[in-house]
């Protein structure tokens, strides 16, 4: 399931059409700008700008204040769109804010086309999985609002030879305890239908033990099933890899000892997290929380060493399994295109003030108060704290400082089925400059993976 484009012979053309295409439509929005100046293409992107700066500083008001402040926030998140819209009708500027829309948006997808062409294939390889004997499946009943019982995964997985653990909701179990006594006693496959907290745990022990793992997407978000490709919609669909499946060799990451799948956060949501109300009432809990955590008397900065390299006073630091997509990305947004890639995302944010909101509103990933790079090692203290909170796939915990995060690459067998619907073709970031040599100059054969 690798394979290669973007050759001479079989992509070149084809991403280099793309690539003048996008070229055109970006001149074709300057020429819209230019007919209008004076009248309209000024106002317009002066109003877009504005417009997008005072909504971000609304939602800094709201989300960093309390009372009076906090609804004055709200009204101005909620009203500069509307005063941005009704400006434009009432001067006749709409049809030229659409027809810049339009023009940028051709722009954006023939660059990512002529992207997707002349890179190679972003895919995980997948080779044929040998069939299980003894699979192993750990279900919580209780994941995902019942989905266990909903999609009759127990009936299911045993009428495909697999032996079910039921967790008994009443009384929490070590899962990880209950994986490594199910390998003792001869799996050969472990799984489980629940959170991703739950798979990282038992996915860890079938790493040690360098079985395969099979994900049944019986939680509530589904992250790591969604990069995985599978079925969100319907869990039962996962258990066909018992059958009929391939293997995928992904990383795991690590976490001071302990596996992770998706993500670590450290900061203002692994803060949240740690409250016992947010479990029940999470958008409420946050609300009430952000305040004090932003700027009261809760304010935590995180001190990050990044392959060595130093990031300090940070809001908040979320460090991925593998990068997710560029924040900037319309397409692929909160997405993994690859699992295999032997690299952390690091994604660090400090906001101080509205007007840095508002600068990071506009400028997106250019802005000084986001930081987003790649890495191997991340360590994270924080002043005066011998241990900080953490939420490692969601689940709240604390852990000692410094907090390291590293990645075991490729130790991590996934059996996954065949079909999987959910596998995205997400195209790489839009780079002007990697876009104007496909336009003009000579495209070069793409090196097999």
């Amino acid at each position: 399931m690798g394979g290669t484009r973007g050759t001479d012979s079989d992509g070149g053309g084809a991403a280099r059409l793309c690539a003048r295409l996008a070229v055109l439509a970006a001149i074709g929005s300057l020429v819209v700008l230019v007919l209008a100046v004076g009248e309209a293409g000024l106002v317009v992107l002066a109003a877009g700008f504005l417009g997008v700066a005072v909504c971000a500083v609304g939602l800094w008001w709201f989300v960093a204040h309390r009372g009076v402040v906090r609804l004055a926030g709200a009204l101005l998140a909620a009203g500069a769109p509307a005063a941005v819209l009704v400006l434009f009708a009432y001067d006749g500027l709409w049809l030229t804010a659409l027809v810049l829309i339009l023009c940028w948006a051709v722009t954006l997808a023939c660059a990512r086309a002529a992207l997707r062409r002349s890179s190679p294939e972003r895919a995980m390889p997948a080779v044929p999985a040998v069939r299980p004997r003894r699979p192993v499946l750990i279900m919580n009943p209780k994941s995902g609002g019942g989905k266990v019982g909903r999609f009759g995964l127990v009936e299911r997985a045993r009428e495909l030879g697999a032996q079910v653990i039921l967790l008994d909701p009443s009384a929490p179990a070590d899962v990880a305890a209950l994986a490594r006594q199910a390998v003792a006693d001869g799996a050969d496959l472990l799984g489980v239908a629940g959170g991703d907290g739950t798979q990282a745990l038992v996915a860890g022990v079938a790493a040690e033990h360098g079985l395969p793992f099979l994900v049944v997407c019986a939680g509530t978000r589904n992250h790591f099933a969604m990069d995985l490709g599978l079925d969100r919609s319907d869990p039962s669909r996962c258990l066909d890899a018992l059958t009929d499946g391939e293997e995928l060799r992904i990383d795991l990451g690590d976490v001071s000892g302990r596996p992770f799948v998706n993500t670590v956060s450290f900061g203002v949501y692994a803060d949240v997290v740690q409250r016992p109300e947010y479990r029940d009432d999470k958008t409420g809990t946050a609300f009430d929380a952000m305040p004090d955590l932003l700027l009261g008397d809760g304010v935590r900065r995180l001190d990050t060493r990044i392959d060595g390299t130093p990031l300090s006073s940070q809001q908040a630091l979320l460090v991925s399994n593998n990068p997710y997509t560029s924040p900037d990305g319309l397409s692929g947004a909160g997405r993994r295109p690859r699992l295999d890639e032997n690299r952390l995302g690091v994604l660090g944010i400090r906001v101080e003030d509205a007007a840095e909101a508002a600068g990071l509103a506009v400028r997106g990933s250019q802005s000084p108060a986001l930081t987003v790079l790649s890495a191997t090692r991340v360590e994270v203290t924080a002043a005066d704290a011998e241990e900080i909170p953490v939420a490692v796939d969601g689940e709240a915990l604390r852990m000692p400082t410094p907090v390291i995060c590293t990645l075991r690459p490729g130790a991590l067998r996934v059996l996954v089925p065949r079909d999987r619907p959910g596998v995205a073709d997400i195209p790489p970031p839009v780079t002007w400059q990697r876009v104007m040599e496909l336009a003009f100059g000579r495209t070069e054969r793409a090196a097999p993976q």
